[in-house]
């Protein structure tokens, strides 16, 4: 928790077998969190903007961000998050199948804050996720009110 509050986590996905792993991860953990999912580069901003459906949406304490989405890609999301004084202190886990060292690179230019590769394998995935929340809310220190 932060500052006494449910960790907001905003997933953009749009592998539905992702999203399942992420949330069966999630749902199993230790923390008290909620796990936000949209399933395309639009839908995330909007999310961010409180837009549409996303009206009164939670501002997310940590982004998980895949590269390959349809409408904009990660790198577009990420880019337009890291640029906008509203969500740049966010903390952005690109979390994608590529292990492209072009793709490495050019996330940390665009200022991810870490950069994972997606396992194939489930159990693996499962880790993962769940190394990734641990570091970021057991370790890390957040700021729990960053306006």
């Amino acid at each position: 928790m932060i500052a006494n509050r449910p960790i907001e986590i905003l997933m953009a996905e749009d592998s539905p077998s992702d999203q399942a792993i992420t949330q069966e991860a999630i749902r199993h953990s230790k923390l008290m969190n909620r796990l936000h999912i949209v399933d395309n580069g639009e839908q995330a901003l909007e999310f961010l903007k409180k837009e549409g459906n996303f009206a009164g949406a939670p501002t997310p304490d940590l982004i998980l961000l895949d590269l390959n989405m349809p409408r904009k890609n990660g790198y577009e999301v990420l880019a337009e998050i890291k640029e906008d004084c509203r969500w740049k202190h966010i903390p952005v886990v690109i979390l994608t199948a590529s292990k492209s060292e072009f793709d490495v690179v050019n996330a940390y230019k665009l200022h991810a804050n870490c950069y994972v590769s997606k396992p194939v394998d489930f159990n693996r995935f499962t880790e993962v996720v769940r190394s990734i929340e641990g570091f970021w809310f057991s370790i890390v220190t957040l700021p729990s009110n960053p306006s």
